[in-house]
């Protein structure tokens, strides 16, 4: 390709991105929360709603609505056009569905289900465990079994659009990544495990997918190193020094990468970890965040730089104390919080790593914490929620006990915040702020 047609090929691409921000509704103008969380993690996958405002403490009087679901499931939901957006799982139906409520009353909108194989996923992962994504005008969704791995499109009225399967999927733990769309492009991390399997099973292939946005069609595949599934959504790093976008993504096997968005070539990696890496990077100007770990241990979270032209990545810091293995951390002016898998909330620089605070804030945890305004709010699998001040400086505002299972991350547009109880979906309401 040519340099004029790569620059063409960039333009297009971005103006298309800012097309989709401006079309999801990115800031009101009168500075208000946003009109859509429109994927794992809300707006550009950051976990940061810097307008927005969440109580620091409430009780069941300040739901707007409760909804009854027919399962636990730890896949968050999404919003978009007045809309709430999420999965469902019906494993006694052998069947999954997707399914829309109205954001205002928690009424039924549609409810598409669709046929998956009966499967054991890990104990604290579920049959439903993506996050859908919205563009403004289309639904992409993703789930696997054994035997599929599908990637669908569907209006916001269920209509679907497109379908398509990319095989088998291996893994002791179950899915667990949600697709992301970026520009005219769909992305999926197809991560599946080759190690560790038991006798008689064959190890899966591992590879990010990227498919056209109106149609589906295969734009390109990267074949990854399969090792250990691993589940993060793939992560947008634009360089400042004019080349194209790059994919961002973390697993076991190349550690930290970036992929080109045009054609999916291996641009860097860096083999940082040594388990599995469960959360999403995080990006801070030219450095790459990611985390690996295991449910017994050895969790390690390391920032690594992203080359220049000609130049090789390098690790910048590492840190193998209370780093998260599950939930993802979230930045807020320059300072990343994260919470551990058993409940330690802490506060680094997030290009230096250096340690501004860290406190046990709740108990085991699976759902990654948000920032709602200058509030953050970490929720632990018991139902406890705590939120701190989003600071260098610690301090509890206060904490609600949710009274039931969380492992999916909360949602937060039009001043609502949307929690995933156990087998219910709770919207808490603006006037409680």
């Amino acid at each position: 390709m040519t340099r004029f047609s790569r620059t063409v090929f960039f333009a297009i691409l971005l103006l298309t991105c800012f097309s989709i921000g401006f079309a999801r509704g990115a800031m009101a103008a009168d500075g208000s929360a946003p009109s859509s969380w429109p994927q794992f993690r809300g707006q550009a996958s950051a976990g940061y709603v810097p307008s927005g405002q969440i109580p620091s403490t409430w009780s069941d009087a300040d739901y707007a609505w409760r909804r009854e679901l027919p399962s636990r499931d730890v896949g968050s939901p999404v919003i978009a056009d007045g809309k709430v957006f999420y999965l469902v799982s019906r494993p006694e139906q052998s069947e999954i569905a997707v399914e829309a409520v109205d954001l205002l009353t928690g009424s039924l909108l549609w409810s598409n289900a669709y046929p998956q194989k009966d499967y054991r996923p890990h104990q604290r992962n579920t049959r439903a465990s993506s996050t859908p994504t919205v563009d403004g005008e289309h639904l992409f969704v993703a789930w696997s079994d054994p035997d599929q791995t599908i990637l669908k499109c569907l209006d916001l009225q269920g209509h679907e659009i497109w379908s398509r399967d990319f095989g088998s999927w291996q893994s002791q733990h179950g899915f667990g990544t949600s697709p992301r769309v970026f520009g005219s492009m769909v992305l999926l991390f197809n991560s599946q495990q080759a190690e560790q399997l038991k006798p008689g099973e064959t190890p899966g292939r591992c590879r990010m997918i990227a498919v056209d946005r109106a149609t589906g069609d295969l734009l390109w595949e990267t074949e990854l190193e399969a090792t250990r599934t691993s589940y993060g959504v793939p992560a947008i790093y634009q360089p400042e020094d004019g080349r194209g976008p790059q994919i961002v993504n973390a697993n076991t096997g190349n550690g930290l990468f970036g992929l080109d968005a045009e054609s999916g070539k291996m641009l860097w990696n860096l083999k940082v970890f040594t388990m599995r890496c469960c959360s999403t990077p995080q990006i801070i100007d030219d450095i790459a965040i990611g985390s690996a770990g295991s449910g017994r241990g050895g969790n390690h979270m390391v920032a690594v730089r992203i080359p220049k032209a000609g130049q090789e990545p390098e690790e910048v810091y590492r840190i193998e104390r209370r780093a998260p293995y599950v939930p993802t951390p979230v930045i807020k002016d320059k300072m990343l919080f994260m919470v551990d898998d058993n409940g330690i909330a802490s506060c680094i620089d997030a290009k230096t790593g250096e340690e501004k605070w860290q406190r046990r804030a709740v108990g085991t945890t699976g759902a990654s914490p948000v920032i709602i305004g200058d509030k953050l709010l970490l929720i632990d699998l018991d139902g406890k929620a705590v939120v701190l001040r989003a600071s260098d400086q610690y301090e509890k505002l206060g904490e609600v006990d949710l009274g039931g299972y969380v492992g999916a991350t909360p949602a937060f547009a039009e001043g609502r915040l949307l929690l995933r109880v156990d087998s219910e979906l709770r919207c808490l309401a603006p006037g409680s702020i």
